[in-house]
């Protein structure tokens, strides 16, 4: 059975019977967003039954689209904190991929700026690494990009797409070592994107996200794991009780590969491990749980089925 990620949009009225019906053909609700009397669910489905739901929610003046970001945590790499670096293309790009379905962190550097002393520390490689996929957003100046970018990837693993001033083609020469994928003329401005031009260019870095992480799922489909990350979800969320009054925004965030769990390592990484799924497998046998550079949290890191031999 494929699962593909999709969101739903409707009304308050009879919500629960789309909820059920989705648990029952076998998907998973990622995230609920009740917005006045609009609720919004992002979740896996059976990839064969998207139009049964299409066709069910459609009296309930419920919508179905597509979002392929959904179930990914994407971090969002700004040169530094200070006003010319973070505020405006680095919010919105954030926020734009969380309308897509994806977790988005953003992430300002201690020494991104300058030529000559731009690097990347052990915390920084580390806490970009447990995303799915990195995004960095350059300055305008081809000379400062083809410096810094050497050293700023160094010890980077999961994909990157590198967004800056100059244009694609200009990007894919001076960018060295080469990464996953561009996107040109985007540059530090000092304010919101609001013209089509804009907005038509953070479409832009979504189909090129989209393109990098697509490939990414070919690649684990290869060697699938041992167990679907939105499943672990659930699982954790009826064996570890706690992580229900946990108040940070999702406490269960979805990745591609694994999830990140936000409870204190220390405390409740062990009830994650010995959490059973079925028939005497537990999460920790099938699954890397580590301690999470962000924070205190937990990571968990599905292992594929040609290391475990099990697909639960």
């Amino acid at each position: 059975m494929i699962l593909v990620p999709i969101t739903y949009k409707g009304g308050v009225y009879r919500h629960n019977e789309i909820i059920d019906l989705i648990e029952d053909l076998g998907g998973y609700i990622v995230q609920k967003h009740m917005i006045a009397q609009e609720v919004v669910l992002q979740c896996f489905v059976p990839k064969d039954d998207v139009e049964l739901i299409r066709a069910i929610g459609k009296p309930l003046a419920g919508e179905v689209t597509d979002s392929p970001l959904v179930g990914t945590e994407i971090a969002v790499v700004s040169m530094s904190l200070e006003i010319h670096h973070l505020p405006h293309p680095s919010c919105d790009i954030a926020e734009y991929v969380r309308r897509l379905g994806a977790k988005s962190n953003m992430i300002g550097m201690a020494r991104g700026v300058g030529k000559r002393i731009a690097g990347i520390n052990d915390e920084e490689r580390d806490v970009i690494n447990e995303h799915d996929i990195a995004v960095f957003l350059l300055g305008n100046f081809e000379t400062c990009i083809e410096k810094k970018m050497p050293v700023l990837l160094r010890g980077i693993e999961v994909p990157v797409v590198v967004c800056g001033g100059p244009d694609k083609e200009a990007l894919e020469r001076i960018v060295k070592p080469r990464v996953d994928g561009y996107v040109g003329n985007v540059g530090r401005f000092m304010h919101r994107t609001k013209e089509s031009e804009e907005l038509e260019k953070l479409d832009e870095i979504i189909d090129e996200i989209t393109r990098v992480l697509s490939k990414r799922r070919e690649e684990i489909a290869k060697d699938p794991l041992s167990v679907a990350p939105a499943r672990l979800m659930d699982i954790i969320r009826e064996k570890v009780p706690e992580i229900q009054y946990v108040t940070s925004p999702t406490p269960l965030t979805v990745q591609m590969a694994g999830l990140r769990v936000k409870l204190p390592y220390d405390t409740y990484a062990d009830a994650v491990r010995k959490a059973e799924i079925e028939d005497g497998i537990t999460i920790g046998g099938i699954a890397d749980v580590e301690p999470s550079r962000m924070r205190d949290y937990i990571i968990v890191r599905v292992k594929p089925f040609s290391e475990t031999n099990i697909v639960v």
